[in-house]
């Protein structure tokens, strides 16, 4: 009989290997174990690296290291604001492209994403300097054109941000505030207004994408918007419609909806669909320190049909998104902007310039420069504005954009993929957070650069006849 106090021989070597394991440095950042020779030491760092670390990283010892894999994220990052926009090179909101690591070798190059939702405007960060828009049209009433993406209403707002997040080239940031298929065409479909998107007119609107996808090269359809009620797929015409897309070879990206705080946190079609990708919200809290992510209140599964949703979620809060021009929020904006980097002489006489622009700023003319400026900060605050042509959004209507732009990058990365290839690559590279429930984020965050190396590297079958 062995002794209390000795392990029995055949326990010797499992013990042995859990000590050794022990004794191997855990990058603080990610968790993932680190050989101790490449263990990253921050003396390999630049002081403006360290500082980014420092501010993204609460808790965070230099002398503790960090993985080769986390310190390429922020050298990467620092040289990325450092070269695009010295100016923000301590902006407030991360550029998303940063916080999800993406690659920059990709942009969805020839790759065309069709947009479904409220409605559009032909933003500069679409049109300038060549417009990528290849059409236009709106399901619920007849004889749309290009033309009419010229003027705003307040229904253009919504489809603005989803497409700009998606595909934007960053034109009014100097390039820091661009999607990750920045050089990606449109296709812009309007099926409803600010006011209501009806289940039917989605429907509508993702047949119109099945019949024109030939004709544009549309491989990807984004839907920022949910039907009227939950319905089962085997039923319902708004989920066959999606289903009928994907086996039409497009790939269906679908927002989870934001009803995760509510009793019935049910998601509805199209994104209840079977085939379809359904995008959660993640709460990266504008940092690249993983340690600290979070869910976003995104709707969840099951569905009505017994389905897990969502499959991977991404960034659905703190997205960088345009301002629509041409409305008081954009005239707000940029009044704020102009104060932010005005003199203090300048001050009260731009103000009174500008009556009504800003009602709080009116009251603010007998006000000390230095009052004034706590007052602009906290305008600019409370309004989640970022600069004159952009301001900070929330909701999976943005989450599901950034992984069509994604999705994007793999087909540019590796054409031949299909459709139903590039979701099983999202899903099998995506990271699961450790301190959320599954049911609520399925497989994990979108992992963009892993997700394009494995569709550089994933030998396809021939395509199947359409």
């Amino acid at each position: 009989m062995a002794d209390a106090t000795t392990a029995p021989p055949e326990a010797a070597a499992p013990l042995m290997a859990h000590e050794a394991a022990a004794r191997r440095p855990v990058c603080p950042l990610c968790g993932r174990l680190v050989p101790p020779s490449r263990l990253f030491t921050t003396q390999r760092l630049q002081p403006q690296v360290l500082s980014l670390l420092v501010a993204n990283c609460p808790g965070w010892r230099p002398e503790r290291g960090l993985c080769p894999d986390c310190a390429t994220r922020f050298i990467e990052a620092w040289e990325e604001l450092r070269l695009r926009h010295p100016a923000q090179a301590g902006c407030r909101i991360l550029p998303t492209a940063l916080r999800l690591g993406a690659s920059r070798e990709f942009s969805g190059r020839g790759v065309t994403i069709a947009f479904l939702d409220s409605g559009f405007y032909s933003h500069p960060d679409l049109v300038e300097p060549r417009s990528r828009i290849l059409a236009y049209t709106d399901v619920t009433r007849r004889g749309a054109r290009l033309a009419d993406l010229r003027k705003p209403d307040v229904s253009s707002w919504h489809g603005t941000m989803t497409s700009v997040v998606a595909c934007g080239n960053g034109a009014l940031s100097d390039g820091l505030y661009r999607g990750l298929a920045w050089e990606a065409s449109l296709v812009l479909v309007k099926v409803g207004s600010a006011r209501r998107i009806a289940h039917d007119d989605i429907r509508r609107g993702l047949e119109w994408v099945i019949r024109n996808r030939k004709r544009y090269g549309i491989r990807i359809v984004n839907v920022s918007c949910g039907g009227d009620y939950e319905a089962s797929y085997l039923e319902d015409a708004l989920s066959q419609a999606a289903e009928r897309a994907s086996r039409e070879g497009i790939l269906v990206c679908a927002a989870a909806g934001n009803a995760g705080l509510t009793p019935n946190h049910a998601v509805i079609p199209p994104g209840s669909a079977p085939s379809v990708l359904t995008v959660g919200g993640l709460d990266d809290k504008n940092r690249l320190d993983v340690r600290g992510y979070d869910m976003y209140h995104s709707s969840y599964g099951p569905t009505i049909d017994g389905l897990q949703k969502p499959e991977v979620i991404a960034p659905g809060i703190w997205v960088a998104a345009p301002i629509l021009p041409g409305t008081s929020t954009a005239e707000q904006a940029q009044l704020l902007a102009a104060l932010g980097g005005a003199r203090d002489a300048e001050l009260k006489a731009m103000i009174g310039a500008a009556p009504g622009v800003d009602p709080a700023l009116d009251a603010a003319l007998e006000l000390e420069p230095y009052l004034i400026r706590q007052l602009v900060e906290s305008r600019l605050r409370d309004n989640n504005l970022i600069s004159g042509a952009y301001k900070h959004v929330d909701g999976t209507s943005f989450s599901a954009p950034i992984v069509s732009s994604v999705a994007a990058q793999m087909i540019e990365a590796n054409p031949k993929l299909a459709a139903r290839e590039v979701k099983r690559i999202l899903i099998d590279t995506a990271t699961r957070l450790s301190s959320v429930e599954a049911e609520r984020q399925g497989w994990g965050v979108v992992n963009a650069r892993l997700a394009v190396e494995a569709a550089l590297h994933r030998a396809t079958a021939p395509a199947s006849p359409s």
